[in-house]
Order: C-alpha cells, then structure tokens, then sequence
C-alpha cells in the first residue's frame, strides 16, 4: 500500500490519554500496510499561552522572534507523540518542518510554502519508520524559521500529500466532518459526506470555521482530495469506523444537492459612503487605497446615482472584517478629504448569512426562497450580494442565528445533506 498523510489538531493531542489515542490510531493505520507520514499541531492552547508570554514582555513583538517562539509548540507535539507510539512498540521519528523539508518565503507569521524537499521523510518511510513532522512551521532563505498562519498544519499536511504524492489525506480535528451549518447554533445541522473545494471556500471565507483558507487553496492546486474526520471517533481496532467530509474537486454526478451549507459571520462592519462623486475613477480610488492598506473588502453595493446640485452623485457601502474597522474608516477618511460633500458612517451592528453550493447558479429561485426565508421570520436584509456559488445578506446582529436557522431549515439541509434532492 502507499502513504497515508494524516494531520491532528490541538485538541486531539490536548492531553496525555489523547497522545495515546492519537497513537492507537496511527498504529492500527500502519498496521494495515500504510506508510504513515503524521503531522501534528501544537498541543491544546499551547499557542495561545505562547502568545500571552509574548504579550506579558512586549506590545509590539518581532515577528521573526514570534515565529522562533511559536514554532515550539509543534515541537512539543511531535516529540510526545513519537514517545506515545515509540511506547506501544511503533517505530517512530520526529522531525521539525525546516527537516522534513518545508521551505517558504520571509513572511513572518504568515508564511506561504515554496517547496518541500521529501528526501528526508523518505528515507526514514524506507527505513520503517512513522514520520512525525511539526505543522505549521518552516524555514526561509536566510535560515530562518516562519510559520504558516493559525491553521498552518492543516497547509502542512495537504502539501505534504502534494509533494509525497499520497494515496491518501486525512485531517483529524474534535468534529467528524463538515456540517451544513454550525451545530452549536443550528440544532439540526447534518454532516456532508463530501463537499467541492469550491463550497468550503466559500463556506470558509463567509465565516464558517472549517478549514484554513490556503489550505483549501493549496488541496485546489494540486488536485489533493481529502477527508475531514473526529479523532474523538471510536478507533477502528475498537470496531470504529472513519468516516468524515471528503472534500473532492466536484461533487459525484449523483449528488443533487443545491445548497451545502448557511454559515454567519458576526465579525464583521459595514461602512457607507455618502454622496460620492458618480465618475469615472473615483471608486478606484477609495478601493485601491484600502487595498494598498491590505484592508480585505467583501460586500460592495452602489445605489443608484442621483444629482444634487447639479453635480452626480451615488452612495457606496462595503463590509470588511470588524478587526480591520478603525483602520479602513482612516483610508476612508483621507481619500475623501479630497471631495467636499461626501459623509462617511459605519455599522457594527450587523451580521453576514451566506448560501453556498454547487447548485445556487443553475437552479431556478434559490436566492428567492432565502429571501422567502427571512422574511417569514421578520429578518430585513441590509446588502445583498452573490457570486456563482455564493448568496450573502448583511442583517443585523441581533437576528443572525434567527436568519441562519431560518435559511437552513427552508432548504432542508438537515434531510439533504447526504446528496438529496431539494424539493
């Protein structure tokens, strides 16, 4: 058989009765006759405690002395976890990412992976051994080590499958799969049995938690299908089966589901600008700057322009991560010193719901029946905006779950997740 790249998450190794089940359930996958290549996070909130040390010494830490220390969280990992399987008679190395042979550019805390050098995780899969590589972590051009982003394993383990070319990827997280909608807040929520790459990037860039965006990107660009599943799970040498979200370049022709999932995001703000001059360059302006400032905007809707004063004018209104608020109204703000009439305002009370599936663009009504939806719980829809895959509308906070559950349950989604019909 050929290589088996799993990941795990750091609430699968929190403690140590999870390192030892963590090592059950590679072990029985060796067993079967897999090499086994295993990348792992950093135990529980090992990075959040890492980053409150940080906090404790300095506001404005270095980002290069961040990723020195974050990076030993992965270690601390890899390290117990070889000893886990070591003790139950596994043959096991640990490796670091700068030697498994992740390199990536300079950018700190948000390193993107050049290339891996699979010489080493080779050799040592030749020599028997189950690989344990730190996720999350590489090594630039100067020597130095980077680190991925918050959810970097998740890159690590789906370029790994790239670069060893494995007949198989499986990230193991406390969830067993992707669900149509967040269970803590929608009751009736279900779990796929597989979703496009397409789907989970929407699903992930409205505000669903699902998977590290680049992630999804990385699996999309170099054909890696993978499967999400519960480490929490029943082991298979205990009768268990895995079985989780196969997330596939398209849907099997047999699946008719329209919609795959509602998710919200709360953590969003919405800024208007009042009166804007209606010519040509002027929306270029305001956005270019904020791109410049790396201010990521999602929503944009013009109304219609109108003259007053004899001079033509139109409203905008755009959404961007909450986070990011005092930053874009100060871009916002200095563009417009230039053009006299125009008010700017924001919003924080408000809340993004979003469809997404495979199926929105090529079925008649979809964004109907939303809308229907909404309405019949009394939830008025501020913004409004689509894309093939995609239906998003900006409510207020205070009826977001009301509008998701509103929405999931007028679709079904609970009865369709397994690939049936919508009636």
């Amino acid at each position: 058989m050929g290589i088996v790249v799993q990941k795990y998450g750091g609430s699968s190794v929190a403690n140590a009765e999870k390192f030892r089940r963590v090592a059950r359930r590679i072990a029985w996958k060796r067993q079967q006759g897999h090499d086994v290549v295993v990348v792992v996070s950093a135990p529980g909130d090992t990075t959040d405690d890492l980053l409150d040390k940080a906090a404790e010494l300095t506001k404005n830490p270095s980002a290069r002395e961040m990723d020195v220390l974050l990076s030993t969280g992965e270690q601390i990992s890899i390290a117990l976890l070889a000893m886990a399987l070591q003790e139950i008679g596994c043959p096991t190395v640990s490796l670091t990412g700068p030697q498994a042979g992740f390199q990536t550019d300079d950018h700190h805390r948000a390193a993107k992976i050049q290339h891996i050098d699979t010489k080493r995780v080779r050799q040592e899969l030749a020599q028997g051994h189950v690989v344990i590589v730190a996720g999350f972590q590489g090594l630039d051009g100067n020597g130095d080590i980077t680190t991925l982003g918050r959810g970097g394993s998740d890159a690590s383990a789906i370029a790994l499958a790239a670069y060893l070319e494995a007949d198989a990827c499986q990230i193991f997280t406390d969830v067993d799969g992707v669900y149509t909608s967040d269970p803590r807040l929608v009751p009736t929520a279900a779990r796929l049995d597989e979703i496009s790459y397409d789907e989970i990037l929407e699903l992930a860039a409205a505000g669903a938690q699902v998977m590290q965006l680049r992630s999804v990107e990385f699996a999309k660009q170099y054909g890696v299908e993978f499967e999400v599943l519960s480490s929490l799970a029943p082991l298979p040498s205990e009768g268990g089966i895995e079985k989780g979200t196969k997330v596939v370049a398209a849907l099997s022709p047999n699946n008719n589901r329209v919609v795959s999932g509602v998710a919200v995001d709360s953590k969003v703000a919405r800024i208007t600008i009042l009166s804007l001059p209606d010519r040509p360059g002027v929306a270029a302006k305001v956005f270019g700057a904020l791109g410049k400032a790396k201010v990521n905007v999602d929503m944009i809707v013009q109304s219609a322009g109108v003259v007053a004063g004899g001079v033509p004018t139109a409203d905008i209104a755009f959404t961007c991560a909450r986070d990011d608020l005092d930053l874009a109204l100060d871009v916002c703000q200095e563009v417009l010193t230039a053009l006299s009439g125009t008010q700017l305002i924001y919003d924080i009370d408000v809340a993004k719901v979003s469809i997404v599936g495979s199926g929105v663009a090529s079925n008649y009504g979809v964004a109907a029946k939303m809308f229907e939806a909404l309405a019949e719980r009394g939830v008025n829809i501020e913004l409004i905006t689509g894309s093939e895959i995609k239906i998003s509308c900006l409510v207020r906070a205070s009826q977001a779950v009301e509008a998701v559950r509103a929405v999931h349950d007028k679709f079904e989604l609970g009865k369709t997740a397994t690939g049936a019909e919508v009636k």
